[in-house]
C-alpha cells in the first residue's frame, strides 16, 4: 500500500537521523555491529538502536542478520546510495562555508587520463595555483579503457578531464577544444630528419601504442583508408614513460596528442615527423555530474580549464 506523502515527511523529518544514516552505513562496511560500534566510539547497543529506529521509521528491514555477520538487505542498499549523495552535498555545503569566510582555501578533486597530466593539465595547475595556493589539488589517474566515469559517478572526484562524444543522462559535457594527434618519432630517428614521408613507408616500422581503443582504431581506419595494412605494434603500454624512452631509442614511432607534444618535444627529444596523417579524435572535454553542487573553488578551476583551453584551440589552428 502507498504510503501517504504527510505520513513519509513526517517520519522522515522526526525520525530518520543524518547520525543513524552514518551509523548504518558504517555497520554495512564493517560487516558486523560489533565491529563498527569500536570504529564509531560508541556502544554497540547505541548503534542496534539506531539501526531499529530507521527500520522503524521506513518500515522495512535494512539488514539480513546471521552468526557469520550482516549483509544489507536491498532496502539498505536503496538507503545508502541516496545517503551517500546527502553526505556528499553535506560535505560540499561545509567546504562553501569554509570558502565563503577564506575564498583561497579548499580542494579540487579531479581524474583524468596520463596524457593530459603531461601536457594540458600541468597549465591548469600552474596558472589555479599561482591565484590559490593553498588550494590542494587531488589527480587520480583515468581509466581510458572505460567510458563508465566510475570515479565520478561514486562522487570520488568532482570532475572528470577527459576525451569524449558522448554524454549520458546523468552527466553534463562541456567540450574544451579539439587536441588531435600526430605521428611521432625521436629527435634522433632517420624519420626525423625527412622533409616528407609517404604513410606507405611506415607499414612495417615497430610502433608502439596506447592500450587505447579509441587511439588504435583511429589510425588503424587512417591505414586501411589508404588501403594499406595496419601498422605493426611491436609495443603496447598505457605508460607514457615507458613510450618515451622507447622513442628515444630513435627506432619505434608513435601517436601523441598535439597538447603534449607541444609541452614535452624538446625535453622529452621527440617530434612529429612530416607524414600526411592527422588523426582527429573525440574533443577534449571537462566532465561533471548532473544535479551535483559543485563548490565555488571547483568552479574556479573549471573557469581556468575554459581559459587555457581557448590557448589551446589557438595554437591547434595555428
Amino acid at each position: 500500500m502507498a504510503t501517504a506523502k504527510w505520513d513519509l515527511d513526517s517520519r522522515i523529518s522526526r525520525r530518520v537521523k543524518l547520525r543513524d544514516l552514518h551509523i548504518l552505513s558504517v555497520v554495512v562496511h564493517c560487516g558486523s555491529m560489533a565491529k563498527a560500534a569500536p570504529h564509531l566510539a560508541i556502544s554497540q547497543s547505541v548503534v542496534s538502536d539506531a539501526i531499529s529506529n530507521l527500520e522503524e521509521a521506513l518500515h522495512v528491514r535494512l539488514l539480513d542478520r546471521s552468526p557469520q555477520g550482516i549483509e544489507p538487505t536491498i532496502y539498505a542498499r536503496a538507503l545508502l546510495k541516496r545517503g551517500q549523495a546527502i553526505f556528499d552535498e553535506l560535505s560540499e555545503g561545509i567546504k562553501d562555508i569554509e570558502f565563503l569566510a577564506d575564498q583561497k582555501v579548499g580542494e579540487v578533486r579531479l581524474a583524468c587520463p596520463e596524457f593530459l597530466s603531461s601536457g594540458f593539465l600541468p597549465l591548469v595547475i600552474d596558472r589555479f595555483s599561482r591565484s590559490y595556493p593553498r588550494v590542494v589539488i587531488h589527480v587520480v589517474q583515468q581509466d581510458t579503457t572505460t567510458l563508465q566515469y566510475p570515479e565520478l559517478r561514486e562522487r570520488v572526484v568532482d570532475l572528470l578531464l577527459t576525451r569524449t562524444h558522448s554524454a549520458d543522462d546523468d552527466v553534463d559535457v562541456e567540450y574544451l577544444f579539439d587536441d588531435p594527434q600526430f605521428v611521432v618519432a625521436g629527435s634522433n630517428s632517420p624519420w626525423a630528419q625527412r622533409s616528407e614521408i609517404d604513410l606507405r613507408e611506415l607499414v612495417d616500422e615497430p610502433w608502439v601504442l596506447p592500450p587505447s581503443p579509441t587511439t588504435t582504431d583511429l589510425l588503424k581506419s587512417q591505414f586501411e583508408a589508404r588501403g594499406l595494412q595496419g601498422p605493426s605494434v611491436r609495443l603496447d603500454a598505457s605508460s607514457i614513460l615507458l613510450r618515451k624512452y622507447m622513442l628515444r631509442t630513435g627506432r619505434f614511432l608513435s601517436v601523441m596528442p598535439h597538447s603534449m607534444i607541444e609541452s614535452a618535444a624538446k625535453e622529452w627529444s621527440i617530434q612529429a615527423i612530416p607524414v600526411d596523417l592527422r588523426l582527429q579524435g573525440p574533443p577534449i572535454a571537462v566532465v561533471t555530474l548532473k544535479n551535483r553542487t559543485l563548490s565555488p573553488v571547483v568552479q574556479m578551476f573549471i573557469e581556468d580549464l575554459r581559459q587555457v583551453a581557448k590557448t589551446m584551440s589557438s595554437a591547434v589552428q595555428t
